[in-house]
């Protein structure tokens, strides 16, 4: 399977669809910061997530405690994909106009934020979430940054 996380209504041909809106192309209905999504862990050979990383928060503080949406999508996102499986993510730069703009963007990143999730980076030992490979990485700061990652196996950097 290739998944278009947050796809809204412009997902690629011979793609999955998911999306918190019932929108034309949408394969699967779900909020995507509940979690498990109802897809099956190790299930999805590609996927890509355009455009939807900067509208979940980084961290949210609840009666039950804090949490990180962003750290916990990242996760699931490592769940569903199989190991060696490419991940795909574009979102505006953090300081940028295209960023800022938005009243709904909450979560601002920056050529260094996936090192976060890639072992072989030291900001990783920070939180330590499920592992990635950063395999390319783009950005112009008043644009947009891209980043591709591979699922790695735990404990296997």
């Amino acid at each position: 399977m290739k998944l278009d996380i947050a796809c809204g209504n412009h997902k690629d041909l011979n793609w999955t669809g998911i999306d918190i809106q019932r929108l034309p192309g949408v394969d699967i209905v779900h909020d995507l910061n509940v979690h498990p999504w109802p897809i099956d862990s190790d299930s999805v050979d590609q996927a890509k997530a355009w455009h939807i990383v900067e509208h979940i928060p980084p961290v949210c503080v609840t009666e039950k405690g804090t949490r990180r949406p962003f750290m916990e999508f990242m996760d699931e996102c490592w769940r569903v994909l199989k190991i060696g499986a490419k991940l795909d993510i574009e979102t505006p730069y953090g300081s940028s106009d295209g960023f800022v703009h938005d009243p709904t963007h909450c979560n601002q990143v920056d050529e260094i934020t996936f090192e976060h999730f890639d072992p072989d980076y030291g900001r990783y030992r920070t939180y330590q979430p499920k592992p990635w490979r950063i395999v390319d990485l783009r950005w112009t700061r008043d644009g947009n940054v891209n980043v591709v990652l591979k699922k790695r196996e735990i404990g296997n950097w």
